[in-house]
């Protein structure tokens, strides 16, 4: 499988090298705007090849999508990073041109391709991404329910000094700080509900800490974050190439399902080689329900932007 990455900064390299090194994919291509940057990436991490053990090959391109060709999925992460103290909302402006661009020269070499959008207010950018090109409704997705998941899972893991991978949990809604819900009535450890060791008080502190998790880390390293990004996106990108057939809570379009129309929206979807597969429908609480129709319209009014 041919996979390219557009955006060569610490996201994109950061899931160029976790899809490498987890060596499902035959080539990743780095694209970037910036003279020869993608290519500089790319080389750095083909130089970790022997010593990661991994045989996917890197190459680095700047601004040439003929050599994206090809590709079975494209991800977006370019874009200007949330500054401290910026919201998600005011990147609109400027990453709405980026991400359009982008998508079009992806998909003029590529038609078949898989979109995953990473770049931020990343609802509003897969919803554009909609509206913007002739794909499937099931071939665009956005990343952002996979990394808030993955950030409620180390804070439930954090508070039950346990590991991770004892711990299920999921965030659904828009990926913004008020926007999305962890679902700590559903939280398991090893399929125990959390509210069996954690006192009611403890398990909202994890959900607040949660909603905060990314600009808790723009503050403490003055951009955005990286690492846990670029694995949340290889994660779907290996759902897809490996046909798994895993459960991701990710950006969707929604006709209907969970009583929203015309708007992209975390909600849990199988992804495997089709891209998103099936939308499930979670039997939701009215607390729930309320916050989740709370969260879309927050998502439309930044829509209403574009």
């Amino acid at each position: 499988m041919k996979v390219t990455v557009v955006g060569a900064g610490a996201v994109g390299a950061s899931c160029a090298e976790y899809i490498a090194i987890k060596d499902f994919a035959s080539e990743v291509v780095l694209v970037d705007i910036k003279e020869d940057y993608a290519e500089g990436k790319a080389m750095d991490l083909m130089q970790t090849a022997s010593l990661n053990g991994f045989d996917t090959k890197i190459s680095g391109s700047t601004n040439d999508y003929t050599k994206t060709a090809g590709s079975e999925v494209a991800v977006i992460t370019s874009g200007i990073p949330r500054k401290p103290g910026m919201s998600r909302e005011e990147l609109i402006s400027t990453n709405a041109g980026i991400v359009k661009g982008v998508a079009e020269s992806i998909i003029e070499h590529s038609p078949d391709v898989t979109i995953i959008v990473v770049s931020n207010p990343m609802d509003t950018m897969t919803y554009l991404a909609h509206q913007s090109l002739e794909l499937p409704k099931n071939k665009i997705i956005g990343m952002g329910g996979a990394l808030d998941s993955a950030r409620f899972k180390y804070r439930i893991a954090e508070a039950l000094d346990c590991p991770p991978s004892d711990v299920q949990g999921m965030v659904i809604g828009g990926h913004s700080d008020k926007g999305m819900i962890p679902l700590t009535r559903h939280a398991t450890r090893n399929s125990v509900n959390i509210n069996n060791f954690l006192s009611d008080e403890r398990i909202k502190e994890i959900a607040a800490e949660t909603r905060v998790g990314g600009a808790t880390l723009t503050k403490m390293l003055g951009t955005s974050a990286w690492y846990a990004p670029g694995a949340a996106v290889s994660s779907i990108v290996q759902a897809i190439a490996c046909d798994q057939k895993k459960m991701f809570p990710c950006s969707t379009f929604l006709n209907g399902q969970y009583g929203l129309n015309d708007i992209c929206i975390g909600v849990p979807v199988i992804v495997g080689k089709d891209g998103i597969e099936e939308i499930i429908e979670l039997d939701l609480d009215d607390e729930e329900k309320g916050l989740l129709q709370e969260s879309a319209s927050a998502v439309k009014k930044t829509n209403e932007l574009l």
